[in-house]
Formats: structure tokens, sequence, C-alpha cells
């Protein structure tokens, strides 16, 4: 399994209509052969910060399967708008774990 992360910063005042615009764009996402969940997160301290974290059973069902397809390009239409600066996405494999 893989976990990719990506630390979100949403245009301070979109928080609801990128919420809103992010539980469409889930269903793309959900869709795609290899995911296996996700996690978006609200900071408490700074309302307009998010982390996404998304299982993936191999890094290529991400790279390849899904960003590489043309359901990326609907998922960035909903949310791409949203940030800023760009998020960096990055990808895990568990080391250890409790």
């Amino acid at each position: 399994m893989i976990t990719e992360i990506a630390p979100l910063v949403v245009i301070p005042g979109e928080e609801e209509a990128f919420e809103e615009a992010f539980a469409e764009a889930h269903q793309i996402i959900a869709s795609m052969p290899g995911y296996l969940g996700l996690e978006l997160q609200r900071c408490l301290e700074t309302q307009n910060r998010y982390t996404l974290i998304v299982r993936w059973d191999r890094l290529e069902d991400h790279t390849e399967g899904f960003r590489e397809g043309p359901a990326y390009e609907t998922w960035k239409d909903l949310l791409h708008h949203y940030y800023d600066p760009h998020p960096e996405v990055l990808h895990y494999r568990m080391v250890l774990a409790d």
C-alpha cells in the first residue's frame, strides 16, 4: 500500500465551496482502480489548511492510472483553482505502525 499525502492551502473564504467541490471530486477518485480510501482533514488552528491522505494499492495507480487518465482533468477543474499555493504531493510507504 502507498499513502499519498498533500497539504492543501485553500484561498481564505473559499473553504465551504472547496469542501462542496471535494465531495463531488471524491466520487471521481473513488472510482479509480487501485484506490483504497482517503481522508480529508481540516486544520483547527488555521481554517483554510487541509491535509489530503489517499491510500493506493500501488504508486502507479495514482501516478499513471489516475493522473494520466481523463478523470484527472475533471478533478483538476473541480479543485485546483481553490489552492494557493499549488500543493506538493508526496508518496509514502509504511515503515512502522502500531
